[in-house]
């Protein structure tokens, strides 16, 4: 006589504990995946982002170009943004990392070099007063200012990529969106449910880690008790 099922797995249950513990080799590796996606992607568009702030907030007839192109990428499909990339990149993680580094420059452009246009005029002519030249000023002076504006896109990039790495599977490197993929394919409601609020854990826990170095960065932006 065959036993009914009597565990989660078998009844195909969205919540499911036995999901855990079984495959949990399997969600460790699209979470490490996730991570090293969403990590280098934004790390790469952190650093194209910042030259690019710079040269649009230095030279006035940069930034309507600047803006323009980046805000055009970010309006590309995440589809169409892939399939324009796979001739380049071929079926591999670089395609993905590309694809999202892309899609952050809008969000990371735009509030460095609003940070950068917050810094006051006077403290500008008080730095060069001191004898401060161009490089000196931008490093001590207009960078550290600009930081909790750059902080701010930096958090919204961040979360925006967690999201948008799941994409990612439709060319095999999709890290959680793997598993939801494969688990909207054969209705395996237990991996679907759990890839995803892994997602948003990952999303609130870099917003949370950002927030917390953004106010280790800016100590002057901190209320003072009365």
């Amino acid at each position: 006589m065959t036993a009914p099922p009597d565990d989660c797995l078998a009844r195909n249950e969205w919540i499911c504990g036995a999901y855990l513990t079984s495959r949990g080799h399997i969600l460790w590796d699209a979470v490490v995946q996730h991570l090293q996606l969403t990590a280098v992607s934004v790390a790469i568009g952190l650093l194209i982002a910042v030259p690019l702030a710079v040269a649009a907030r230095r030279w006035r007839w940069a930034a309507g170009p600047v803006l323009g192109i980046t805000t055009i990428l970010y309006t590309i499909p995440s589809l169409a943004m892939f399939s324009l990339l796979l001739p380049v990149y071929g079926l591999s993680a670089s395609i993905v990392v590309a694809g999202l580094v892309l899609y952050s420059l809008t969000l990371l452009v735009r509030n460095i070099l609003a940070g950068l246009r917050a810094v006051p005029e006077d403290t500008r002519q008080a730095a060069r007063g001191m004898g401060y030249g161009p490089v000196r000023l931008l490093l001590a002076v207009e960078l550290p200012l600009a930081v909790p504006a750059a902080m701010a896109g930096l958090r919204i990039a961040t979360v925006s990529a967690v999201s948008l790495v799941t994409v990612g599977a439709i060319v095999g490197y999709g890290g959680l969106g793997n598993l939801i993929y494969s688990g909207m394919n054969t209705y395996f409601k237990a991996q679907v449910l759990t890839a995803s609020v892994l997602c948003v854990v990952i999303a609130v826990a870099a917003d949370l880690l950002l927030l917390g170095i953004q106010r280790l960065l800016t100590p002057w932006t901190r209320a003072v008790p009365s």
